[in-house]
């Protein structure tokens, strides 16, 4: 578990102007939050309660999370450091010491990694006849395979490099596999202790089954071992000492001057080919490599020992993935098929059925097929005269945009705002332009020094004599494949307060608009973040007025130090808060005086949640506020990125999210974790007699019966594993 953190005090009362002063220690640190988020994807991976190959998977999951974390936020700390940057974080900590504590979180995290690994996946496996192989294990006839195949299918594309004086060191790949290998000349008395490097082209497959059988057991080992075992067969006449795996995190943020960037375009492009030259802020390397290997790759990689981790086990766990992809189905999660039950499930009157009323989805569980229905039939609709869309994320074949361009090939008016910086998907996103471009699109990428994260699609049609419009807004993103493990809403509409404010946003995003007026949709970084404060803090009067309050906030994370202290206030006012927050949460919750009336929950299971809803009380009007969108709580969200939240307007989708969504998640004790004052994660109090109750698990087996109530055949394994969590265990 994440180090805890210490318990924060109550606000202190400055008598000069008699309001709160919060001590440092009210914060928690994002950093280390968001580690401790990575803990409780590992807490999955070590929890039998999942089918093995899905354990295997959420262990990738923890690799490729930490990949990212070193790449981003361990590099962004260290240029700080490098940079005699002085400022502290929101909790009182330099960057050298948040640095500090990181070091020590994730060698306590790795270690657990590890041992996951080798103490109870791969047993677990080989109970399942799946082994994994070391070298030191192979039969003869295994190793006779194993020496075939380095011949054939790896040594033709190896390329070893020799370092010495006429052999600069090498450019190494962020996150590519090395086999570094330490060499001896037999000839001579003295050991030379040479230094070779086989860079692995990433072609190759990182886990290699061996001897292929349709029967039997299924025997892997990793393309790492191979190449160590083999390595005297690239270096002929010479004695090998050793040879070990490694590889090179590289600092990995895209740093663009827009405002110098004459084409942001081109700029990008640039920038994508000096990520391989970024400097190194991580080294993993096999424990028992040599010092002398060692420290030659610490002074040329200019990395001290805290950013080195020696691994007993494979160097990149995220390769498991393909293990993980093995047909086995009896060791992964019954298969789910997302629903299509909506009244949207028609395409061909898709546009009828927005106009008769509005249509709220619940991804996974629902399809996304009217999504992409929804830009279908725009695209060849003869009354449609426009479509504009964002993309911020889509998939490598995705139908939205082909749609895009066969809408615009239609004649019709096509705008797509792409937004190029979308972390790791900046190459895609560069080529989905140029397609779009070159099928006649107006591509636009967004407004200077603002990601546009927004979720947006708006479809202008003529119908009489009249132009009407209809939008489709989102929490995530559009792309088919995530929609199939994300948890996310989307909404379709054709209300003109909200299809206005849509168009308003396109037109401030495609051409100018300093202070663009939204009446109904909250918008960053305009109108966002005045607004949610201005909403808590009418909570946190009516709670002094002695009227219902009440906050429930679900999203990915809570970091904006302002909105954090207009919770607390809203707290000690008496308006009970509940938050879900899946990832980093630099709130701390049940401390008296501050923050007593505030709860936290994550919930991390079989599907990432990503949906971000937001529902006020509101007394003093009519009905309570349910807001739904694409923006977290944190500052880049409210200041430096496009941001849309959305209200919802239906009634039976309005009941819904109050009566069933939001209790449902509340209710889950399988999937959650509750945030403590000291900043541990736990699972939530349960009487012995309490049932396990997993959202997932409900929303499926809801799913299922909207299916088989419209007289849809579901796959009946799946109903029988996902109804054992009864509908009925959700009260309203």
């Amino acid at each position: 578990m994440a180090k805890r953190l210490s318990k924060p005090r109550a606000p202190k009362v400055s008598k000069k102007n008699q309001e709160p002063t919060l001590s440092r220690t009210a914060y928690f640190n994002r950093e280390l939050s968001w580690l401790a988020f990575n803990r409780r994807v590992l807490e999955q991976a070590q929890n039998d309660r999942h089918p093995l190959l899905e354990r295997v998977r959420f262990l990738a999951i923890v690799c490729s999370n930490l990949d990212e974390f070193f790449e981003i936020r361990v590099a962004g700390l260290i240029q700080q450091v490098d940079s005699g940057v002085t400022e502290s974080s929101m909790d009182g900590l330099s960057a050298r010491e948040q640095l500090r504590r990181i070091h020590s979180v994730v060698v306590s995290l790795v270690e657990d990694q590890f041992q996951c690994w080798q103490k109870q996946l791969v047993p677990a496996l080989a109970a399942e006849n799946i082994l994994i192989r070391s070298a030191k294990d192979l039969t003869p006839a295994e190793l006779t395979w194993v020496t075939t195949y380095f011949r054939e299918q790896v040594y033709p594309v190896l390329t070893p490099l020799a370092l010495d004086q006429s052999h600069p060191f090498p450019q190494l790949g962020n996150k590519t596999l090395n086999v570094a290998v330490s060499l001896d000349n037999p000839d001579t008395t003295e050991n030379e202790k040479l230094v070779a490097i086989i860079p692995v082209p990433r072609i190759l497959q990182r886990l290699v089954a061996i001897a292929p059988a349709k029967s039997g057991p299924q025997r892997y080992l990793f393309l790492s071992d191979i190449i160590k075992l083999c390595a005297g067969e690239l270096f002929s006449g010479y004695k090998i000492n050793g040879a070990y795996s490694f590889r090179v995190t590289r600092n990995s943020d895209l740093y663009i001057d827009e405002e110098e960037a004459e084409n942001l375009l081109m700029k990008i492009e640039e920038e994508l080919r000096n990520l391989r030259r970024g400097a190194a802020v991580r080294l993993e390397i096999d424990a028992e490599v040599h010092d002398h290997i060692f420290e030659t790759l610490c002074d040329h990689l200019e990395l001290s020992q805290e950013y080195v981790f020696r691994l007993k086990g494979p160097i990149n766990l995220l390769r498991l993935n393909s293990l993980a992809d093995l047909d086995r189905p009896d060791l992964k999660y019954p298969q789910f098929t997302p629903v299509n039950t909506s009244a949207l499930r028609d395409p061909s009157h898709i546009f009828n059925s927005i106009r008769r009323k509005d249509v709220v989805l619940h991804h996974p569980y629902d399809a996304f097929t009217p999504v992409i229905d929804f830009v279908e039939q725009a695209a060849r609709d003869p009354k449609v005269f426009a479509i504009k869309q964002t993309l911020y994320r889509t998939s490598g074949d995705s139908p939205i945009v082909q749609a895009l361009m066969e809408a615009s090939r239609n004649g019709k008016q096509v705008t797509a705002l792409i937004e190029l910086r979308a972390r790791f998907d900046e190459a895609n996103n560069i080529q989905w332009a140029r397609q779009l471009e070159e099928a006649g699109v107006h591509v636009v990428y967004g407004l200077l020094g603002h990601k546009t994260h927004c979720k947006l699609c708006l479809v202008v049609r003529l119908e009489g004599n009249r132009m009407r419009h209809y939008a489709h807004l989102g929490t995530g993103n559009y792309n088919p494949r995530t929609a199939r493990l994300y948890t996310d809403l989307s909404c379709f509409t054709c209300r003109t307060k909200i299809t206005s404010d849509v168009a308003n946003v396109f037109n401030t995003l495609t051409g100018f608009g300093r202070e663009p007026k939204f009446k109904h949709l909250l918008v960053a970084p305009f109108t966002l973040h005045k607004r949610i404060n201005q909403l808590i803090a009418r909570e946190a009067r009516n709670a002094a007025a002695g009227k219902p309050a009440k906050i429930i906030v679900k999203m990915n994370s809570l970091v904006d130090k302002v909105t954090i202290d207009s919770l607390y206030a809203a707290s000690q006012a008496g308006v009970k808060i509940n938050l879900i927050v899946r990832g980093i949460c630099c709130l701390v919750p049940g401390i008296k005086g501050l923050s007593e009336n505030i709860r936290v929950r994550s919930i991390v299971g079989r599907f990432l949640e990503h949906a971000r809803i937001f529902y006020f009380e509101n007394s003093t009007g009519k009905r309570p506020l349910i807001y739904a969108g694409s923006a977290d709580w944190m500052s880049r969200n409210f200041i430096r990125r496009i941001e849309v939240l959305f209200p919802i307007e239906d009634p039976d989708a309005r009941r819904w999210i109050i009566k069933e969504l939001l209790p449902t998640e509340r209710k889950d004790n399988e999937n959650t974790r509750v945030l403590h004052a000291n900043g541990a994660y736990l699972p939530p109090p349960r009487r012995s007699d309490e049932p396990s109750f997993s959202s997932h698990a409900y929303f499926i087996a809801s799913a299922y019966q909207r299916a088989v109530d419209h007289g849809q055949t579901v796959n009946t394994e799946s109903l029988a594993t996902s109804t054992a969590m009864n509908v009925d265990q959700v009260s309203p």
